[in-house]
């Protein structure tokens, strides 16, 4: 269990995320914000494989994690010890490259003398649009689309989140990923996949919307891919027919995802939606969004590109406020590569 105490009102927290292919360090400080965030992406080197290698994940880490901490605090000009607290994302991710930046945060922590606390990777996708200057207020709707996870999530106050739906099965990056991988397009399979959808025609194929015929808030894109599939194997000799497939797979998950977000509006009634983790950046996605936004009646907000994909910011903000709220926890190494949203309740107090 965590324990609880009080530092002081205000703080400068060191953030540390390393849970996948990305390394992220940042500092943000209650009273001057985000000081200085910096990001080192492995995309290029896992691409060569056509996905994430975890065993390469997490020597690259070691590699870039403390030049990249001095980076960071030379940008934001400050030193380590002007530090008050370590952030670092304990999970959910891949274990060998969670334990880098674990061992990191806990060291700092230790040597320096002060608090630290573990991070659910979530959490900080979920709070990311708050370091933004018009940042939504609470309650509002989060749509959390990434690599490994879609979900829809009622976000009532810092610590106090509701899971209203999630994926059943491939994740919708992970769709995005799949599908690029089969159509021959590379890897990582968002971009190289909406680029290619450019010169598509989203209509040229009948694509599935799925899970939209039953009521519930629950994503599954497994078969959406293996239609996909088919038709590639069906048509793959057309002319076009990879750009008009990959329009047309990319709108089937956009319009899946703006049928599921409208019933989460209504059920919640909030008037805020916010679309967080690397999906998110997906610009169809988001133009789609707004306009369902203004016909619907609700306001729709983003955190910038750079915060829609893992980053220390996020993981530094969400340390930020569980610190100040009082939390610690013993000085142990902790990583959990499978950590359910819905679990971090049970082990925080209320705000």
């Amino acid at each position: 269990m965590r324990a609880h105490c009080t530092y002081k009102v205000t703080m400068r927290v060191l953030g540390i995320e390393t849970s996948c292919d990305e390394t992220g360090v940042a500092i943000f400080d209650g009273d001057l914000g985000l000081m200085a965030h910096v990001l080192y992406s492995q995309a290029h080197i896992h691409a060569e494989y056509g996905g994430v290698v975890p065993e390469i994940a997490s020597r690259d880490h070691v590699r870039k994690l403390l030049p990249l901490l001095d980076e960071c605090m030379k940008k934001a000009g400050t030193t380590r010890q002007e530090i008050d607290g370590v952030a670092y994302t304990a999970g959910p991710g891949l274990v060998g490259a969670l334990l880098v930046g674990a061992s990191a945060g806990r060291a700092i922590a230790q040597a320096l003398g002060v608090p630290a606390v573990a991070v659910h990777h979530m959490e900080g996708h979920l709070l990311a649009p708050l370091l933004e200057p018009n940042q939504p207020g609470f309650p509002f709707v989060a749509l959390l689309v990434s690599g490994g996870h879609s979900m829809l999530v009622e976000v009532r106050k810092f610590g106090d989140y509701h899971v209203l739906g999630e994926t059943l099965d491939d994740a919708a990056g992970e769709a995005f990923d799949k599908t690029a991988k089969l159509l021959g397009l590379g890897y990582p399979g968002g971009p190289v996949l909406a680029r290619a959808a450019e010169n598509g025609d989203p209509d040229k194929f009948r694509f599935p919307r799925p899970m939209t015929d039953r009521p519930g808030l629950e994503f599954s894109f497994s078969g959406l891919k293996t239609h996909t599939r088919n038709l590639w194997n069906k048509h793959s000799e057309e002319e076009n027919a990879r750009a008009d497939i990959a329009a047309g797979f990319q709108k089937a998950v956009v319009d899946t995802m703006v049928i599921k977000c409208r019933r989460a509006m209504q059920q919640t009634r909030c008037s805020h939606l916010v679309i967080a983790g690397g999906v998110g950046a997906n610009l169809q996605l988001r133009e789609t969004l707004s306009r369902a936004g203004k016909k619907y009646g609700w306001s729709v907000s983003y955190p910038r590109i750079e915060f829609c994909t893992d980053n220390g910011a996020m993981i530094a903000f969400a340390g930020y406020h569980r610190l100040l709220a009082g939390e610690t926890e013993p000085n142990i190494i902790r990583a959990q590569p499978r950590w359910p949203l819905a679990e971090l309740m049970s082990t925080t107090s209320p705000r």
